[in-house]
């Protein structure tokens, strides 16, 4: 049975494990021994400082942010993923320093691979236009893989992506297309966005 996902990274640097704005990461859960809260519905863990700072110490480079110019190459580049792999993509966006993406695969299709495709062929469209970072990577090392149980989680995921993001560079959908951020139709839909969306960079 195909699976649903909804799968989050962070640009490098920008949201680091100890965040007060919640973070994905293995941490001490007491009594018990250490674990991951990535479940859908989960509350994430948050505001760590000493963890945060730590995290900071081993930075390797100045934090990453992206702008509308390289959200507009990722985009194409996230749909063609999706449809080399043969997954079924339902809606992403792309923020300054995070993208979100809902995502269906196959039973045999592991969460990691999701993210590191997604990831992987996003640096490769970016290398070619502006080359490697100065720290090795685009973004964050791992990621947020929660699996949506049911039809009725993955229709809220959707909504979460399409319409509570803050300040969204690119949004699309698999019924809207690409949208404009923020122009909010009388119907409570985000209008059809008229920019260029050109091809990804290639599998």
């Amino acid at each position: 049975m195909p699976r649903h996902w909804f799968i989050t990274s962070t640009t490098y640097g920008t949201w680091l494990p100890g965040d007060e704005r919640g973070f994905v990461s293995t941490v001490h859960n007491p009594p018990g021994p250490r674990a991951r809260h990535n479940q859908f519905g989960d509350p994430y863990d948050a505001a760590m400082p000493g963890l945060k700072e730590s995290a900071r110490s081993l930075l390797k480079g100045s934090p990453i942010f992206l702008d509308l110019a390289k959200a507009e190459i990722i985009a194409p580049q996230f749909r063609e993923t999706a449809a080399y792999r043969q997954w079924e993509m339902h809606a992403f966006s792309i923020m300054t320093n995070h993208f979100h993406i809902i995502v269906t695969a196959g039973e045999e299709v592991h969460s990691t691979s999701i993210l590191g495709d997604f990831k992987s062929y996003a640096s490769r469209a970016l290398n070619r236009r502006w080359g490697k970072p100065l720290n090795g990577t685009w973004w964050t090392e791992s990621g947020s893989r929660r699996p949506l149980p049911n039809e009725k989680a993955l229709h809220e995921a959707i909504d979460y992506v399409l319409y509570r993001q803050p300040n969204p560079l690119v949004i699309w959908s698999n019924q809207l297309g690409v949208l404009v951020p923020k122009a909010v139709t009388a119907q409570g839909a985000y209008a059809p966005r008229s920019v260029r969306e050109g091809r990804g960079e290639g599998l």
